[in-house]
């Protein structure tokens, strides 16, 4: 007769999934997975939870097993900045791990979230007699400061629809048919491009009265690529 899997088993088959599906873990051999697993925790976090606060001891990293979480920054006046929205498979607060300082930045849900804590002890640990995890979370850190990069190039565009075609062109979702699936709520888009909700669907209603855009829940629709790239480039001030 064959054996049932125990519960605790197939919560370990799903840590060592989502494990695997990380770039950050995705090499490991599975033995290893199956060490990082057993030291993992599993937190709900409920929409506007807090993962963590600046400022905050590290108590280890994380990874996105589903949801999305909004890491910003709140400047002495109050204004909150997005620096990124991290969705499910991607790692943060790797750099947190070797901080004295404790965490950089505030992590919030900003829908129902499933996140995997990876704790600080055992994982640098693991790291030591492992530094081919390192170089991984290096390049893991890398990537993050890529983001970082480009979400101040995107702040140098003052206009909002400037932000807003910029991000429209830059996506990889875009099919044949100019499909862009949003992969967030449409607050949650505003918020990364710096704005509120309110000014974002104004400038949805200018492009679409335009002609440039269609909206339809959470799938826009880009009517002509070259029109959108030239509107782009004219609140740039490039006339070529």
């Amino acid at each position: 007769m064959p054996q049932i899997p125990r519960p605790a088993d197939l919560k370990l088959t799903g840590l060592i999934g989502t494990l695997r599906c990380c770039q950050l873990f995705s090499g490991l051999p599975s033995e290893d997975l199956v060490v990082v697993a057993r030291f993992t925790q599993l937190i709900k976090l409920a929409k506007d939870d807090y993962l963590f606060h600046e400022g905050e001891p590290s108590r280890g990293c994380y990874l996105v097993q589903s949801g999305a979480v909004n890491v910003h920054r709140v400047s002495p006046a109050g204004k909150e900045q997005v620096i990124h929205v991290f969705r499910a498979g991607e790692s943060l607060a790797e750099a947190s791990l070797a901080s004295p300082v404790g965490y950089p930045a505030n992590a919030r849900a900003v829908e129902a979230s499933a996140v995997l804590m990876i704790p600080k002890v055992p994982i640098l640990e693991l790291i030591g007699r492992r530094p081919d995890l390192a170089l991984r979370m290096l390049g893991s850190m890398s990537q993050h400061l890529r983001v970082l990069v480009g979400m101040l190039d995107d702040l140098t565009l003052k206009d909002v629809e400037a932000r807003l075609l910029n991000w429209l062109l830059k996506q990889g979702r875009m099919g044949r048919n100019g499909e862009i699936r949003l992969p967030g709520t449409k607050r949650v888009l505003a918020a990364e491009l710096g704005t509120s909700s309110e000014t974002l669907s104004r400038t949805f209603a200018r492009l679409r009265a335009d002609q440039l855009l269609e909206v339809a829940g959470s799938t826009l629709l880009v009517r002509d690529a070259e029109a959108l790239q030239a509107r782009f480039r004219h609140l740039l001030g490039d006339g070529s």
